[in-house]
């Protein structure tokens, strides 16, 4: 009568190691719920940058630098900053055409153009009609109220947006959903004022010449602070 009772032993262990593997199993699945959140790409290697996030570089990182308009090589902000004789402040940082991290001095690419001529022509509301003797002709609308005459410079002559526009809605029409590379720069013109897009920012001036900032962009290349 041995053998039944070895028998009995081998069922019990086999069935005592297939309850032991069950919860190993168990414990390896539900334990996969506490890893910590993988890191984000960013995290493991190679620099994700954001033109809006450009100015808080480590001052050791080394960017495509340009001086005079033209690549000199790479170097810290702080290097190339000395190499164009300007503080780091004055530099446009950003991904450049080769969609490296680079920096450059404002506008250093697009010196402000020309002013348009004093007579500059009227925008064309639509296609010219020849006046009709039999109708009385009817008067051009007025310019908006507080408005001025918007332009934007194409890169070789100047185009009328409207004749008469706020200063908000000139900004929104010449540059919303617009961003420009460290170095360039788009030019319009609000009444006697000069506007220029640069990195992250419009700049205004009075003299076609010193320029300061009017309203900040945001990463999406839009102006909250104008609506």
């Amino acid at each position: 009568m041995a053998l039944p009772k070895d028998n009995r032993v081998i069922i019990a262990v086999g069935a005592g190691l297939v309850i032991i593997a069950a919860v190993v199993l168990a414990l390896i699945f539900t334990g996969g719920g506490d890893k910590a959140p993988e890191a984000p790409p960013a995290a493991k290697g190679g620099l994700t940058v954001d033109v809006a996030d450009a100015p808080s570089l480590e001052p050791t990182r080394e960017l495509r630098c340009f001086v005079d308009g033209q690549f000199v090589g790479m170097a810290t902000l702080a290097d190339c900053a000395q190499r164009n004789g300007l503080a780091t402040d004055a530099l446009d940082v950003g991904i450049d055409e080769t969609g490296a991290l680079a920096a450059a001095p404002t506008a250093a690419f697009a010196p402000p153009p020309e002013l348009p001529p004093v007579d500059m022509a009227e925008a064309d509301a639509g296609p010219r009609l020849e006046p009709n003797p039999a109708t009385p002709s009817t008067p051009a609308p007025a310019p908006a109220a507080g408005g001025n005459q918007c332009l934007r410079h194409t890169g070789s002559d100047w185009r009328v947006l409207s004749n008469g526009m706020s200063l908000n809605a000139c900004v929104q029409a010449l540059y919303a959903g617009t961003c420009v590379r460290p170095g360039d720069a788009q030019y319009g013109r609000w009444g006697d004022m000069t506007l220029r897009l640069v990195p992250r920012r419009v700049e205004q001036s009075g003299d076609n010449s010193r320029f300061r900032t009017l309203a900040e962009q945001d990463r999406n290349c839009q102006f909250p602070g104008m609506n």
